[in-house]
C-alpha cells in the first residue's frame, strides 16, 4: 500500500506469501550479524583473528557464534578440533572442559550416551576435540555450532559451548557436546579450527556476532 504519512511506519503488503514492499526491517531479528565466512578447500585450518581479513572478535559483541556446515576431512577417522588465542601468536589458551557423546548406528543396533574423558581438558593448552572419527566418504561430513561468550573480558574466564552432529567413519550418527572455559584473564582474540591430522577438505564456517538485547 505504499508509504504512510511522515512519522508513521510504512504498511507492508503480502502477495502470495511474499513481501511486496519492505521499507525497514531493522526491528526484525536483527540481533545476529554475519561477520565472516571461511570456505575450506584442502585447508590446513580455518582461522578467525580479530582485526584480520574483516574479522571482528572483540568487545563489539558480547557473544560470538561459529556455524560449521558440511566439514569434510581429507582422511578417514579424523577429529575436528578448535583452539583459542589469548593475545600471543599461538593457539594455546589454557582450557578446562567437559565432553559427552551420543551415538546411533545406521543398522539400528542400539545406541549410547557416554562421557568422554579422553576428550575433555583440565588446565590444558592443547586443542579441544569437537568431532570424533569423522568419515571421509563422499557423503560424510559434520555440522554444528560453537558459542564463545564475552571473549574481550580481561576480568572473567571466557566460556564456550558447542554441539557437532557427525557422520562417523563406521556409519554412525554421533552428536558431540562440549563446554568449558578459557582460564585466562587476557582477551581471546582468535579461534582456529583444524583436523587432528590431514586437512579440511571442504566445508564452511560462518562467524556471527550477537548484539546485546
Amino acid at each position: 500500500m505504499g508509504r504512510g504519512p511522515v512519522g508513521e511506519p510504512a504498511i507492508i503488503k503480502y502477495v502470495n506469501n511474499s513481501l511486496a514492499s519492505v521499507d525497514d526491517v531493522s526491528g526484525i531479528d536483527g540481533s545476529m550479524i554475519l561477520i565472516k565466512t571461511l570456505t575450506a578447500s584442502s585447508s590446513d585450518d580455518l582461522t578467525f583473528v580479530n582485526g584480520s581479513s574483516d574479522v571482528v572478535l572483540d568487545s563489539t559483541y558480547p557473544i560470538y557464534k561459529f556455524v560449521c556446515t558440511n566439514i569434510h576431512p581429507s582422511a578417514d577417522g579424523e577429529e575436528f578440533t578448535f583452539n583459542f588465542r589469548d593475545g600471543g601468536s599461538s593457539y594455546d589458551a589454557t582450557k578446562t572442559s567437559t565432553y559427552f557423546l551420543s551415538e546411533k548406528p545406521e543398522a539400528d543396533s542400539g545406541g549410547s550416551l557416554s562421557y568422554q574423558d579422553s576428550r575433555d581438558l583440565a588446565q590444558a593448552t592443547g586443542v579441544q576435540h569437537f568431532g570424533v572419527d569423522t568419515g571421509n566418504d563422499n557423503d560424510h561430513a559434520s555440522s554444528g555450532e560453537l558459542w564463545l561468550f564475552n571473549p574481550s573480558s580481561t576480568t572473567y574466564v571466557k566460556h564456550f559451548m558447542g554441539t557437532l552432529q557427525q557422520a562417523h567413519q563406521n556409519d554412525l550418527s554421533l552428536v558431540g557436546y562440549v563446554s568449558g572455559y578459557c582460564n585466562v584473564t587476557a582477551a581471546i582474540d582468535g579461534v582456529q579450527f583444524k583436523m587432528s591430522s590431514g586437512t579440511i577438505d571442504a566445508g564452511t564456517i560462518k562467524l556471527y556476532g550477537i548484539k546485546d538485547s
